[in-house]
């Protein structure tokens, strides 16, 4: 693999001198002291920091005695009592260091011990006697795969959700200009709105255009975890610290140092755990559970809830400290219902994503059901529309037309008596419209001899009933269904029907 270009990389600021980021840590884990010592040099020459271990157990019980991260082991694949296989596959199955990047080394290579290290996930194979230069290109390579590993993970999620926040109304653009303002700073940000309006991905606009964006993201939804393990969850504990601790446990703010941690659901955090969560974001100091030691951590803090905090705060239920804290500088998601003007848009890409990554050919709108889909009322949201076009994608032929729609949920059933109760009331004060007599000689609504011709007025409203009637018929009197096929919004077909005197069973005249 050839040297990446420019310097070697480095991990984000450890608490060394401010702006100045602490260099990557390596194991070294080698029952021959020369080796170790070489390696020390070698390595410290070159920037690393090192730490020694002259056995497996030795190196588990450095790591989890750790200050902070190590970023790479170096491993000699012949060790008295575990073996270096044995220390790699150990790695492999504990949390704290399943992604830990791992370079074997031994001075009796065969081709098969190199398979077995691969599929243990060793970033790279070394020979003894080492060479100075093959040991710096292959650590400066593995920590740079490493580093590519976790940024592409981190935009594969960005792009999967890319098309999700779209649009150009008002409420929009008030919400990007509030992105791009708060973004570079250091600010904890509250984003608050109803489910499904998008509160993480503005928390991962924030991250993505801030200074951090090349450190991690860490998302925390504080409302899946129970209440007994969301401070484990958050600031990770030791072995044998609580009965199912089997291993170590490197907890949110750790994994997020660097980066940005979102905390999804922040109103369903219990108190005990909220307190503890001030004292982190105040001192900048976590300590996993069954530790006598604090870990300094750089973290941006974002939160997220559907709940009014202040009547939280009110009621009892959440700190009003920690609202503060989190609360620098508050950003609303705005319902779809505040934004219907960016349907089609939505629409649009919601329906060139899934073709795209289910292999369809692209596909076009009827333009009815744009009207259609303005008609209905999305409770759920930006994350409700996009439901409704997938389905729609997946029953459609070239072209999304209405009949591909599926049928609204939120839709009021059409009561027996033509509608439901206070419809009824509100009809009852309207005027009923009565056909007017058809005569002879006068075409289709023409007057008896002294009576008196219809008006233009009343001529379209008496057709507009006599549709509206077989429309509804011809859909069982489904409402949202024949306000689809008729193009109004289920609302405004209500107002007709009250206005109309319009029973359910009748036929158009």
């Amino acid at each position: 693999m050839p040297n990446p270009p420019g310097p070697a990389p480095s991990r984000p600021e450890r608490g060394g001198a401010e702006g100045a980021p602490a260099a990557p840590t390596i194991l070294v884990v080698d029952d021959e002291r020369n080796i170790r010592r070489t390696l020390d040099l070698v390595l410290r020459g070159d920037g690393y920091e090192v730490l020694e271990a002259p056995s497996a157990e030795h190196a588990l019980t450095l790591l989890e005695g750790a200050r902070g991260p190590v970023d790479l082991a170096i491993i000699d694949i012949m060790l008295p009592g575990m073996s270096g296989m044995e220390l790699l596959a150990r790695l492999r199955q504990d949390d704290a260091t399943r992604e830990l990047p791992v370079i074997v080394i031994s001075g009796h290579a065969t081709v098969q011990d190199a398979v077995q290290a691969i599929k243990l996930g060793a970033g790279d194979f070394f020979e003894k006697p080492l060479n100075r230069e093959r040991i710096l290109v292959g650590v400066r390579n593995t920590l740079y795969a490493s580093r590519l590993s976790r940024e592409v993970a981190s935009l594969s999620a960005q792009l999967a959700a890319r098309y999700e926040m779209v649009g150009a109304s008002p409420a929009m653009r008030k919400l990007f200009h509030e992105i791009e303002r708060v973004a570079p700073t250091r600010a904890s940000v509250l984003i608050t709105g109803e489910s499904g309006t998008g509160k993480e991905l503005i928390s991962r606009a924030v991250h993505r255009l801030s200074a951090r964006a090349k450190g991690p993201f860490v998302k925390v939804n504080c409302a899946a975890i129970p209440r007994e393990l969301i401070e484990s969850e958050l600031f990770g504990h030791e072995r044998g610290a609580f009965t199912d601790a089997q291993g170590r446990k490197r907890g949110f703010f750790e994994q997020a140092h660097g980066g940005t941690l979102f905390l999804d659901e922040i109103g369903d955090m219990d108190l005990s755990a909220q307190a503890k969560v001030l004292r982190a974001l105040q001192s900048g100091e976590v300590s996993r559970l069954g530790s006598e030691h604090t870990l300094q951590v750089d973290v941006r803090v974002l939160a997220a809830t559907n709940k009014d905090l202040q009547r939280e705060v009110a009621a009892g239920r959440f700190r009003e400290d920690l609202y503060f804290r989190l609360a620098v500088f508050p950003i609303k998601s705005p319902a779809l219902r505040e934004r219907m003007e960016d349907i089609r848009v939505l629409a649009d890409a919601f329906i060139s994503s899934f073709c795209r990554d289910n292999g369809l050919k692209p596909k076009a709108f009827d333009p009815d059901v744009f009207a259609a889909l303005e008609g209905r009322s999305y409770p759920g949201n930006v994350r409700e529309l996009k439901n409704v076009i997938e389905r729609a994608a997946i029953l459609s032929g070239d072209v999304v037309t209405i009949a591909d729609l599926p049928e609204d949920p939120h839709a009021s059933p059409f009561d027996e008596e033509g509608g439901d109760a206070e419809d009824d009331a509100e009809g009852a004060e309207v005027e009923r419209f009565t056909p007017l007599p058809s005569g002879s000689g006068g075409g289709a609504g023409a007057a008896e001899p002294g009576q008196r011709r219809p008006t233009l007025k009343q001529f379209r409203e008496r057709s507009e009933r006599g549709y509206i009637v077989e429309v509804l018929a011809s859909m069982d009197w489904n409402i949202s269904r024949a306000a689809i096929a008729l193009g109004v919004e289920r609302t405004n077909l209500h107002k007709k029907i009250r206005s109309y005197g319009i029973k359910r069973g009748e036929t158009a005249s």
